[in-house]
């Protein structure tokens, strides 16, 4: 799966990536590298919903095969019943057997369609689950980070402004005096 083996590239680049100089924790990493590789994401998604559309064709096309099997076998009952309308305990039997193959049609269609709604419905899970799962594991982990870093850079640009205004004050205090 083309998003999978991306989303391993990035972390790659993660786990490869020099470190930044006074933190441990973030690193450096090529921002061209990273923005062409989620545009490479972008691109792979479509493959993904394009799977979900191919299941969904696929579904019509086991339903369209059940009702023709559905109507195959009307008619042929309809034939055979046609045929022993003449003879009276034949035409019963026949009308019996009929209900019967209508019965046995109409629970083996209800089966099919419950099978193939089964089928989809497994399926668009697993398709959720694994999307909420890489939604989980990299995209709101690599948005935490980002956000993260802004802080701590944001708290450390504070705190060199206070020292920065402190010295100024002293140095104003100084030569006063």
């Amino acid at each position: 799966m083309k998003v999978l083996e991306l989303l391993d590239e990035i972390e790659e680049i993660c786990e490869t990536s020099s470190s930044m100089p006074l933190i441990s924790n973030k690193i450096v990493v090529d921002k061209a590298e990273l923005i062409e590789i989620v545009k490479e994401v972008r691109v792979a998604l479509p493959e993904e919903i394009q799977q979900a559309q191919f299941i969904k064709n696929e579904r019509e096309r086991i339903l369209g095969e059940a009702k023709q099997e559905y109507a195959l076998l009307i008619k042929d009952a309809e034939k055979q019943a046609e045929v022993m309308v003449d003879q009276h305990e034949i035409t019963a039997h026949a009308k019996e057997r009929a209900n019967e193959i209508m019965a046995k049609t109409e629970q083996n269609v209800k089966q099919l369609k419950m099978n193939t709604f089964d089928y989809i419905d497994q399926t668009i899970q697993e398709f959720h689950q694994t999307i909420t799962m890489l939604d989980t594991k990299y995209v709101q982990e690599m948005f935490q980070n980002i956000q993260q870093t802004f802080e701590e850079i944001g708290s450390k640009l504070n705190n060199n402004r206070s020292e920065i205004k402190e010295l100024a004050y002293r140095t104003q205090v100084d030569n006063e005096l």
